[in-house]
């Protein structure tokens, strides 16, 4: 039994890894996209490391696009088998891939239109809204806790990772030539305990080794109720102070209505300033009605205040902005509001509109709530750089650039040690940690042998690895 890491090894991006059984038969589990890793980013997408023709499933931990979005080429390419995830996996999934073909085609014409005055020869987009169609047909969905069998070697189930809506630990059975078993955990990312939203994440079944994220592997959040009383802080000084806009990129999926939830929660407290929130996103208006059909993801918290609110992501002063005339309008605009919009990294979508408008005027300030690779917009942002470039310009940073980091939906070290405890460490054989820069990685491999875990790897891209 062999497992080859292709993706998420230097990165949190581009999630792939490969599992080989005696006989031939492969296993996929995820196809991401790299998103944010420089000018390498678009041949790293191209070119998937395997022939697509090779693969015979493809196991999906959860939708978002570092775990998903390459689906479409790898079916482009050749695969013709079936791509497996949750239930609630499937319509998310639906939306973001035809998100992405969208952002694959805009950016190719923007790239071509470079290529072209250098008489250079024009490049494809990775894939289109057609290829997404084809994707989607190759998808089934298995429910959490069910056992599903591939073949006579190969069972898996999904526990609830707690990560986003439909977000799954894959936990595979693996049968070797002498008829043992390998039991191989797949944890996906992992969601924090005692979330906004969602459910914890649920004990895994004893394995014998584990494939285990680590994008926080160094980092503690802050506490939640300082985090709320830190944004109505920020909203506060920002809108009323000094009459200016607070800009919050944030994903589509999870983090968006995280932080819509907690302005209607300030709201109905009568705590909320009496401004404008607009959320400016298509998809997070399709994400956020998804979501309300998805009631029983939701934890037992959220279930009880819908009873006295029915609606956690909607209130008289919210606008869902969809149409592009719409969001050129806020930019045009000069009234204090809040506008959440995508993507969090701040490398694609109409937050770069909104950045390049309002990141050289004091008056604003731009809130970052979540991860974002070194070698992104945000990245640059967060890391506190004073000029930035934004569509081939360069703007100054005036504006004041706050970061909350509790709104993260991925566990931190402690987190995920707790998730893991529910592990026999005399039986785990091997931890392998992805999904994480080189120095959360470390930092956390460091943690789990003190913890008592005999053997942490850290895996290079394209290493393989023979289970026994």
């Amino acid at each position: 039994m062999k497992v080859k890491f292709l993706g998420a090894t230097e990165t949190v991006t581009g999630s792939k890894h490969l599992i080989t059984t005696p006989s031939g038969f492969n296993i996929l589990l995820d196809c991401g996209l790299y998103q944010g890793v420089g000018q390498q980013t678009d041949s790293l997408n191209r070119h998937l490391g395997f022939d697509p023709a090779t693969i015979d499933a493809v196991i999906l931990s959860h939708a978002h696009i570092d775990h998903s979005g390459n689906l479409p080429l790898l079916i482009k390419q050749g695969f013709i088998g079936s791509i497996y995830c949750t239930p609630s996996t499937l319509p998310v999934v639906e939306v973001l891939l035809y998100d992405s073909a969208n952002i694959q085609q805009n950016d190719i014409e923007h790239i071509n239109k470079i290529r072209e005055a250098k008489k250079l020869e024009p490049l494809k987009p990775l894939y289109t809204k057609k290829d997404v169609d084809k994707c989607l047909k190759h998808i089934k969905t298995i429910p959490y806790h069910h056992s599903f069998f591939l073949n006579n070697e190969v069972s898996f189930n999904f526990t609830d990772a707690g990560h986003i809506l439909g977000s799954a630990v894959v936990n595979l059975n693996l049968k070797n030539e002498d008829d043992t078993i390998i039991n191989l955990t797949f944890t996906g990312d992992v969601g924090k305990y005692n979330d906004l939203l969602l459910k914890d994440p649920e004990c895994f079944p004893l394995a014998d080794y584990i494939i285990c994220e680590s994008t926080y592997g160094d980092k503690l959040h802050e506490p939640e109720n300082d985090a709320e009383e830190h944004l109505l802080e920020i909203i506060n000084y920002t809108c009323v102070e000094k009459q200016g806009k607070l800009i919050i990129p944030a994903f589509s999926l999870g983090r968006t209505q995280e932080i819509v939830f907690i302005l209607d929660k300030l709201k109905n407290k009568n705590l909320l300033p009496n401004i404008k929130v607009y959320v400016d996103s298509p998809m997070s208006s399709s994400i956020t009605d998804i979501m309300r059909e998805h009631v029983k993801c939701f934890n037992e918290k959220l279930q009880e205040y819908i009873e006295t609110d029915s609606d956690p992501f909607g209130f008289n002063s919210l606008i869902y902005v969809r149409e592009k005339i719409d969001s050129v309008k806020l930019n045009e605009s000069k009234e204090p509001c809040i506008i959440i919009s995508a993507s969090g990294m701040m490398d694609a979508g109409r937050i770069k509109h909104h950045l390049a408008h309002n990141i050289s005027n004091e008056k604003n300030t731009i809130l970052v709530v979540g991860y974002c690779t070194p070698n992104s917009l945000g990245g640059d942002i967060r890391s506190g750089k004073k000029t930035v470039r934004i569509y081939g310009d360069y703007y100054n940073v005036n504006a004041d650039v706050k970061i909350i980091d509790s709104y993260s939906a991925h566990a931190d070290y402690k987190e995920l040690i707790k998730f893991l405890s529910c592990q026999d460490k005399n039986k785990v054989k091997k931890i392998f940690l992805v999904h994480g820069e080189n120095t959360s990685k470390t930092t956390f491999k460091e943690k789990l042998l003190a913890e008592g875990y005999a053997d942490v790897i850290i895996p290079n891209k394209g290493e393989l690895f023979v289970l026994h």
